[in-house]
Formats: C-alpha cells, structure tokens, sequence
C-alpha cells in the first residue's frame, strides 16, 4: 500500500486565485457596513501626513532660506515647524486605535460565529467526519486573523498617508525628484506585489504538510503498541518519511519566494536614496537647491524607506498568513470521507434500515416518540430513565414535572436526540433520530440562555435568518419584548450580553425559538427567570403554535396549563391531566402542597415588582425538590 500524503493544491494560479476571490468576496460587504468606520480612520491619519510632508519641506526652508542665506533665526523656526509637526501625530494616535477596535473586533466576532455555525452544521450532517479543525479556528486561527488584521491596517494606513506626504513635498521642492525617486519605488513595488499571492499559496502548503504531519505524529504515538505487534513499523517509517519530505519541500519553497522579497525590499528601499546621491550633480547644475536635496533625502529615508520596509515586512510576514486563514474560514465545507476506492461513504443513520433513510414522512405519526427508553450515567449508574415510553403527538402541550435530580433536564435532551439512550430508542416523526433532522425537527432551550455580541435582531433570528419583519413583529408581541426594545433603544442596537439580566437572556432566546417554530419545543426551565406573568404569556404562545411544546416545568401554574403532566421520580414515572394526577399520584400531591403563592414577584430583570400580587406561585421553587 503507498503510504499517503497531504493533500496539495491544484497546479497553476487556480487555487491561490480562488482564495484570493472567497477573501475579497467576504471583505467588500464587511467593509462597506463599516465604511464610516474606515472614514474616520483615515480622518485622523491626516495628521500623519502633515508630519510627514512639513518633516522634509521644513528641512530644506531651513538650509535654503535659513542657514545658507545666513539667516539662523529663519533655519530654527524652520526647524521647529517640521518638530512641532510630530505633536499632533502623535495625539492621533490615540483616536487612531480606537477606530481600529471598531474595525478588528467585529471581524474576530463573525469568524467565530461562522467556524461555531459550520462546525454544528457539518457534525449534524457527518457525524463520522467532526474533527478538530473548528476548535483550532474558533480558539487559535480567529485571533491569528484579529492580530494579523490589526497589524495590517495600522501598517497600511501608515504607509499610504507616508508616503502621500512624501510625494506631495517632493513634488512641492522639485518635480523632477520624481523621475529618479519613483521608478525604484514602482518597479520594487511591482515585484514584491508578484511574490503575493505564491507566497500564500507556499504558506498554505507548509500549513498543510505541517498539519498532516502533526496527524501522523498524533497517530503513530497512540498506537505504539499496536505498530509493534502487528509489524508495521517499516510502513510507519516510511509513511512519516513521506510526510516529512513533504514540509521540507515545501518550506524550501517557500524560503525561495522569501529571497525574491527580499530582493524586492532592497529596490524599494536602498535604490531611491542611492539614485538620488548619483544624479545630485546633474541635478544641481539644473536648478536644484542644496535645501531641497537633502530635504529629498529626509523623505526618503526618514519616511518612504521605513514606511515601505514596514508594509512589505507585515504583509510578507503577517499578511500572507492571514490570506491563508481568513481562506480557510472562506472555503467550502470539506467533503465526506472517502473509502479506499475513492467513493463518498454517506453518513450512517443512527439505527434501523435504509427506510429510515427516506424523507421525513408527513401524516398523524408523533413529534416524538421514546420507546423503552433507559438512560444511566455509566455502566454501573442507576438508571435516570428505565425503560420510559412516552408519545409527544402534533399541538400536545406536555409538562413534566418532578423532585430535584429526578431526571427531567436527562429526559428533555434524550427526548430531543442530544442524549443518546443506553437501551430503547427515540423516534421523530415515526423514525429513529438522525443528528442530521435536529435543526428540522426540534429546539430545545435550557435555563442557562446563549446570547452573543451583535444586534438584537441578528440574535433573535439566529435560527431563522430569514424571517420576515412582518414574524419578527408578530414574535415580540406574542412574548412581550416591547420593553426590551425600548431599553436597548431598537433591534438593530448593539447587544452586550454581560449588560442582560437572566430574565431578559431568556426572553431573547424564546423569541428565537418562536421565530424557528419547529415541529418540537422543549423548554428544560427556559423561563425560570421570568415573573409568572411573563411566563405565562410566553408558554400561552408557544402553546397556540402548532408544533408540540414540552415544558420543565418549575411552577404549579405552569403545569396545570398542560394537556398532559408527566411526573417523574427517577425511574418511576406517571402521566395524566393535573386532575388525574391529584387522585392517583401521591408524589403529584406533595409536589402541589409544596408550592405556595408568590411572595415577592419579579420582573424579568430579577427586580422586585411593586404590582399588586395575583395568585401566581413562586419564581424559583424550594432547592430540594425542583
């Protein structure tokens, strides 16, 4: 068998010009939002350029008005123009940096939500196929991009308004500067702008040979013992040597490209001032002023040399490996595994036959289904569920209530296929559950609420990015967000999630939820920190959807609003209407006598309330039994 090898890019400027694409693609929309971002960037980089332009200009007016006219006083008031220049410069770098946050953490906070987006969509699709990849990009890769597009628009900026007060002084001392200064300056530009884009794609073939060793290194290591008793050891070897040939070709490569720039940097940034030493002759006996040489040379070696230097620096270094990331979090999704004969392996079903493999059927068939379900926390755990069948049909409103730890947070991801069972089965929709039907099928909300950095809207339409204005509307009336909007002042507002209170987090994601209207809603205690009001006005709206509801349920109210109440004391479970419950479970009754009226209710942002108390029962039940 030939040992393998990482994959490698396609010949020819294809893929590096794909890259390029996907990049620039995602960028334009990314800056255009921000364009007033970017405005006042260049609005305080202005100051830059007037340090630079008076630096050399005042130079010559000192020399040529100045000290060779015999006027010192004339040279040192000169002088202290191009000195007093550095001052404003450097206020500006304070408003400078703070546009720049404007700019770099919105990039780091999308790259994240789209690897954490992509990497749950890919494991729902191909389970077998989940590797690391969105964990490097999430922790590791995203703030290469933060830090790598920082460093590049802080240079960028820098170099452009350098070298725009440069040329506008050179052109202010003597136009015909520009005929010696510019032609190095294009032609080591134009080389080093060649070297782009195969860098990256050098960069990227040392990224991958260095992954693909890492793997095989991973690997190797675990199984040791295994290498040895089966014999393998020479296969081993000589797949690592493949491996390792690999990254050093390809980082020879690339240290071949990194001369090319280094070539280029030398034309840009010693070539000017050399050229301008050798035709200072022919200069000066047509007109040009010993002022105004070396205030050129000030230009050129004082700003355009190191402005340069720092441009090509950061993108030879910082910029290519930020092409190579941010195409990284721009690529399609990587394919499903292939077999030895080069086929897709399609990804297993969960259990059952190639039926289940056939679209969701439409028909009476239950939402949700568990068939003798068991579930333990290890092979020699007690069951939390022992073989518990139960059936959630289409429009059921479904309590579930029960003492502390005795299993209904357990059966509520069970129920929606994020626990797997130990014994029994779960079905959707008539057949067993496949990751790959979860985003259809079910939403399932916990009492801890995820809220991220962004708008209100972008949040509330999370699982539905495409919902109308017309369903947004209609959600924040069904749940009452009107409150919550007008404090952050609209929905397109920027939402801190540390500036939130618990209630309003839930509200926040019950308005998602709603939004998606799924077949499934389980709602594991996801509005235990809402005043019994809102609650009520929150589950009496999901209940008028026509999917199913399923609440964990913390308040005797919110139990009686059920069609069915299932009441669980670990494995032991009963299920009926709250006036069943009351004659046949004695477990239900001590539940019903333990919970009391209000004493103290609360707004959704955990404040007393001050309105007259109803006959609603208490936000948080007793520790010791919910």
């Amino acid at each position: 068998m030939k040992p393998p090898r990482p994959p490698r890019p396609a010949k020819g400027d294809a893929r590096r010009n794909g890259a390029l694409t996907r990049v620039t693609r995602d960028a334009r929309p990314f800056l255009r939002a921000r364009t007033g971002v970017v405005l006042r960037l260049a609005g305080w980089s202005l100051l830059e350029f007037v340090q630079t332009f008076l630096g050399g200009f005042g130079v010559a007016r000192a020399l040529d008005h100045g000290f060779l006219a015999g006027r010192p006083l004339t040279g040192l008031l000169w002088l202290a123009v191009a000195a007093a220049a550095v001052l404003p410069a450097q206020l500006a770098t304070r408003g400078v940096f703070g546009r720049l946050a404007d700019l770099v953490e919105p990039l780091r906070d999308g790259l994240v939500r789209r690897a954490v987006s992509r990497a749950l969509s890919g494991a729902l699709a191909h389970p077998a196929d989940t590797t690391a990849r969105s964990l490097s990009q999430v922790t590791h890769q995203s703030e290469i991009a933060r830090d790598g597009w920082a460093g590049l628009v802080l240079t960028l900026r820098s170099f452009v308004f350098t070298v725009a007060g440069a040329v506008a002084g050179l052109l202010a001392l003597e136009p015909r500067l520009l005929l010696i200064v510019l032609p190095p300056l294009v032609l080591g530009a134009a080389l080093f702008l060649a070297t782009l884009l195969p860098m990256a794609a050098r960069q990227r073939d040392y990224l991958t040979a260095d992954e693909a060793y890492a793997a095989h290194a991973g690997r190797t290591a675990a199984d040791l013992r295994d290498i040895a008793a089966a014999g393998a050891a020479d296969r081993t070897v000589a797949e690592s040597r493949v491996l390792a040939e690999d990254q050093v070709r390809a980082a020879r490569s690339l240290a071949r490209w990194s001369g090319v720039r280094v070539v280029a940097l030398a034309v840009c940034g010693r070539f000017p001032p050399l050229l301008l030493l050798l035709g200072a002759p022919w200069l000066l006996r047509n007109g040009l002023t010993p002022g105004a040489l070396v205030g050129a040379l000030t230009y050129l070696t004082q700003a355009l040399a190191p402005a340069v230097q720092a441009l090509m620096t950061m993108l030879s270094t910082v910029g290519g490996r930020l092409l190579v990331v941010l195409d990284r979090f721009t690529d399609a999704p990587p394919p499903p595994a292939e077999d030895s004969d080069g086929d897709r392996r399609p990804p297993a079903p969960a259990e059952g036959t190639a039926d289940d493999r056939a679209p969701l059927p439409k028909g009476p068939a239950p939402v949700a289904e568990l068939r003798a379900v068991t579930f333990a926390y290890g092979p020699a755990a007690h069951p939390v569920l022992d073989r518990l069948s139960l059936t959630v049909d289409p429009g059921e409103h479904l309590a579930v209530v029960g003492p502390s730890g005795s299993g209904k947070s357990t059966l509520a991801a069970v129920l929606a296929g994020v626990e797997t069972p130990t014994g029994g089965s779960v079905r959707w929709h008539g057949r067993p559950v496949r990751g790959a039907d979860a985003t259809s099928v079910r939403v399932l909300l916990p009492q801890h609420a995820y809220v991220f950095t962004g708008s209100l809207r972008d949040n509330l339409r999370y699982l539905r990015p495409d919902a109308s204005d017309r369903s947004v509307a209609t959600m924040i009336d069904a749940l009452g967000l009107d409150p919550l909007i007008s404090r952050l002042g609209s929905l397109d507002a920027p939402l801190e999630p540390d500036r939130l209170s618990q209630g309003e987090r839930q509200l926040v994601a019950l308005g998602r939820a709603y939004l998606a209207a799924p077949p499934l809603t389980v709602l594991d205690e996801a509005t235990s920190r809402l005043d019994p009001a809102a609650e009520t006005r929150a589950e009496l709206a999901f209940a008028a959807l026509p999917g199913a509801l399923v609440v964990v349920a913390h308040r005797l109210s919110s139990a009686r609003r059920a069609d069915r109440i299932l009441v669980m004391d670990g494995p032991r479970t009963c299920c009926g209407t709250s006036a069943e419950l009351l004659r046949t479970s004695a477990l239900y009754r001590d539940l019903a006598g333990l919970w009391e009226p209000d004493e103290e209710p609360r707004h959704t942002n955990g404040e007393p309330d001050s309105r007259p108390r109803g006959n609603g029962l208490i936000s948080t039940p007793p520790p010791s039994l919910f």
